[in-house]
């Protein structure tokens, strides 16, 4: 059974206990920023993931931060040249050997690695301010994965734009009118993909189910899912591989079925992480079905 929302002061207890925990490691001090500032920043994380999270919960979450990495990323957003020099030297080569496997020729990954450094410093490609990037990134995951996806979203936006202005001159010059589209991370778009998601969870069959839970619930390395069903590790890597591709994808049709624009839908879920979906994952892939079979025998 789960905890009841944590109240305010239990939220604020936690976060307080893990920022104490970490500060020193974080080198929160480095940068001019003191305990307080660090329970700022990690409080304001949590609200932006969960504003009245359970105790275990929020215990779970603050695990799962890399508290280093997210100090790192907020000091540089409040213009801290020490931050900036560590993060320059420890990431740059990260922006620029991703962009140059996405782009394949040196001058394309230098122009999207550097303008991917701009937005990230906050200024945008015509000079102007604007919030900081880096403000974005939520302590889940490591930062240098962050980036490279980030990388990856940058370039796959370019495209869009050209195809848009592209489209856009041959529609205007048609005199066509076009209607505003819905943000990502609206209460409409939020949702939206918690119906499709809830719907879609709630048809997978059983082998799938398991093999979900297995893996991201509960934590279980491929070859000991793989000696608990007596197959090989190959198979159950292929398994995994189809049912999480083809749940993104039965997600993805359900929203456009429902009249939602493919492009709206390829942004939103552009940035989905299922850990922040609010509803009960855990519990809808453990509903095991009657007419339950996993795999039989064995495989090669």
């Amino acid at each position: 059974m789960s905890s009841a929302p944590g109240t305010g002061s239990e939220t604020a207890n936690l976060v307080a206990e893990f920022c104490a925990q970490h500060f020193e490691a974080s080198s929160a001090a480095d940068f001019g920023i003191d305990r307080d500032g660090f329970v700022t920043f990690v409080s304001e994380v949590v609200a932006r993931w969960n504003a009245s999270p359970s105790a275990n919960g929020l215990k779970q979450f603050l695990a799962s931060l890399r508290a280093e990495e997210l100090l790192l990323t907020r000091a540089c957003a409040t213009g801290n040249n020490a931050a900036w020099e560590k993060f320059l030297n420890r990431y740059c080569p990260t922006l620029y050997n991703a962009a140059y496997k996405i782009a394949h020729d040196e001058a394309s990954a230098r122009e999207l690695a550097d303008s991917l450094y701009a937005e990230l410093y906050g200024v945008s490609a015509i000079g102007t301010t604007r919030a900081c990037k880096l403000l974005y990134y939520s302590g889940r995951g490591s930062l240098e994965g962050w980036l490279r996806t980030i990388v990856a979203q940058e370039h796959v936006n370019r495209y869009r734009r050209t195809r848009r202005e592209t489209s856009l001159d041959e529609a205007v010059e048609q005199g066509q009118q076009f209607a505003a589209p819905t943000p990502a991370g609206t209460p409409a778009a939020d949702q939206s993909l918690s119906q499709a998601i809830a719907a879609e969870l709630a048809v997978l069959d059983d082998d799938e189910r398991f093999l979900l839970a297995s893996y991201y619930l509960d934590g279980r390395k491929l070859a000991e899912i793989a000696r608990l069903l007596r197959v090989h590790e190959s198979t159950i890597s292929r398994k995994l591989e189809r049912a999480t591709g083809t749940l993104r994808k039965r997600i993805r049709k359900r929203l456009i079925d429902s009249g939602i624009s493919s492009r709206q839908v390829d942004e939103w879920m552009q940035d989905l992480d299922v850990r922040d979906v609010q509803l009960p994952i855990a519990k809808t892939l453990r509903q095991e079905k009657q007419s339950s079979t996993f795999y039989k025998g064995s495989e090669p």
